[in-house]
């Protein structure tokens, strides 16, 4: 499994089990990069697949925060 799917399997677990609330930021990049020992651009495509099932959304400039999900 490539390492950005880990990544993101990792960020995934950790929101639904709730260390992420909605509202709150999950790691920065360059956390992630840090942590995982990565790339920048794996820790991007990483938060990109938890922005497109929607569980974060990304703002420019200030990080990605966890969605308000039904349920």
């Amino acid at each position: 499994m490539p390492l950005y799917l880990q990544i993101a399997a990792i960020l995934r677990d950790a929101i639904e089990r709730g260390d992420y609330p909605p509202g709150r930021p999950i790691p920065s990049e360059t956390r992630l990069m840090q942590e995982h020992g990565v790339a920048r651009l794996t820790a991007r495509k990483a938060v990109q697949v938890l922005a497109k099932e929607g569980l974060v959304e990304v703002v420019t400039g200030r990080g990605a925060y966890v969605t308000d999900r039904p349920g």
